[in-house]
């Protein structure tokens, strides 16, 4: 099943240089899947109703790939890569679909390690490290490392159902990446293969290290002497204009590749989105799981003044920092979210969801009542309520996921959509570009929902563009 394929240029492979992947014909999609059946173990799937299945994510784009294939291993993987470079197909990796901006859309062999290539390789407590393959779901990881009191830190709402791999791909964040930072600064080791073939494992490179692999040659020396002499180059403009928020997930992640970073190959990767390489397995850093969580909610006027507070919230390290506005609450309610998990709410229009963690009850109602304590000593305290028991919490803060979904259709006439996912600025100017932004939204008529990751600046909305009409477009 795995022996080596040679391959022709097709006739059509000019042409395909020329146009990109949408010039496939018919025949040309055909010998490609048929070269796949041959190579690969798992399922090839080029029928049409799996294309349209894989040809949307959770954004509004719409890109019908070439085909599916959802390898059973490694040696899959490599087969499907092998074959797809024979034919000049592209390739994208696909993890749970739930990327907003298009990431996992488009004309290519869509690559779904989620069936089949879905396990814990080695979790090992002593060490705070796993290995995981590239399929897992975030919540089979996190439940096995709470055995041990251990989590994985991002957890973005989807956690239910997205994969690591996908996260990897992303850079993805969550409520508590505010405890122990984004995807990249988690990941440890990266099993990777490429386009032409070269597969290699990826981690921080010592100088004596990298030194020694550029000696030995090869595609990796290759590789390691073209990034060292790209980060030689750019060092200096890499440090002073990449963004020093701790929000920042767009580009290629090169900072990791700085010296004082340790000349980290993994995590430069993190957010690459398959554009550079597929992901085999990863190594992940593991941290400790507070064993008790108090969640205090504070209620402002508006989320202009919770966003403005965020600062001063952040001074007392809280492991989850969200915000929202009164009209997701109002969206949420629309969805029929029970009416009782609402009226836990302290009054407002606009919430601050803040978390503590400690190794006991009250050790996490203490961090709570200090930063309340203080609040009100600076006469800066707002309206609150003080959540210690765990259904409660786990109510709050399903009011606060449902926020995607309660957001999507919220008027009669014009759906909400995707596109401005994920904005971020520093926490100390959250308060003012919310302001700026709701301006701007009101100049030319548009809705949108301010909710998301308060505490590192982050704002989730959907907005209510007109998608229909060539006015609304043009």
């Amino acid at each position: 099943m795995h022996q080596p394929l040679l391959f022709r240029r097709s006739p059509d492979s000019s042409r395909r240089a020329r146009f990109g992947a949408h010039a496939w014909p018919e025949r040309s999609r055909a010998a490609l899947e048929a070269d796949l059946r041959a190579a690969v173990e798992g399922e090839v799937r080029f029928d049409a109703g799996s294309r349209a299945l894989y040809a949307t994510d959770g954004s509004n784009y719409r890109q019908v790939p070439l085909g599916v294939v959802l390898p059973r291993d490694a040696d899959d993987v490599v087969a499907t890569v092998r074959v797809c470079r024979g034919h000049g197909a592209p390739i994208v990796g696909r993890g749970g679909g739930t990327s907003l901006a298009g990431q996992c859309c488009n004309v290519a062999v869509v690559i779904d390690c989620s069936k089949y290539m879905n396990r814990i390789v080695a979790l090992d407590p002593d060490a705070r490290r796993a290995r995981v393959q590239p399929g897992v779901i975030l919540d089979r990881l996190r439940d096995a490392a709470e055995r041990d009191h251990l989590t994985f830190a991002p957890d973005p709402a989807t956690h239910n159902h997205c994969t690591l791999g996908g996260m990897i791909g992303n850079n993805s964040c969550g409520v508590h990446s505010l405890m122990a930072g984004k995807t990249d600064e988690n990941v440890e080791e990266l099993d990777i293969l490429l386009y032409d073939g070269t597969r290699l494992r990826v981690g921080a490179t010592s100088d004596e290290e990298r030194a020694r692999i550029v000696a030995d040659g090869g595609r990796r020396g290759d590789i390691y002497a073209k990034l060292r002499a790209l980060i030689d180059e750019h060092a200096g403009a890499i440090r002073r204009e990449y963004p020093k928020i701790p929000r920042r997930v767009s580009g290629y992640n090169l900072p990791w590749l700085l010296p004082e970073q340790g000349f980290n190959v993994a995590r430069a990767l993190v957010g690459s989105e398959s554009t550079c390489v597929t992901v085999l397995e990863a190594t992940v850093r593991l941290v400790p799981s507070p064993r008790a969580r108090t969640l205090v909610v504070l209620g402002y006027p508006d989320v202009y003044a919770a966003a403005d507070q965020v600062p001063q919230i952040l001074e007392y390290e809280p492991i989850g920092l969200e915000g929202m506005d009164d009209r997701l609450i109002r969206d949420v309610r629309h969805i029929g979210v029970r009416e009782d998990s609402l009226q836990q709410l302290p009054p407002g229009g606009g919430w601050l969801l803040v978390e503590f963690g400690g190794d006991t009850r009250e050790a996490a109602d203490a961090h709570a009542s200090r930063m309340l304590d203080d609040l009100k000593k600076k006469g800066r305290a707002p309206a609150s309520r003080v959540f210690d028991d765990r259904v409660h919490e786990e109510q709050i803060w399903k009011v606060r996921e449902a926020g995607l979904g309660a957001t999507a259709h919220v008027t009669s006439d014009h759906p909400t959509w995707e596109g401005w996912e994920d904005s971020a600025v520093p926490p100390d100017r959250l308060g003012g570009y919310l302001r700026d932004l709701r301006k701007l939204l009101d100049r030319y008529h548009y809705i949108g929902d301010f909710y998301g990751h308060f505490g590192q600046g982050c704002l989730h909305t959907r907005i209510d563009f007109d998608l229909f009409t060539e006015d609304g477009i043009t």
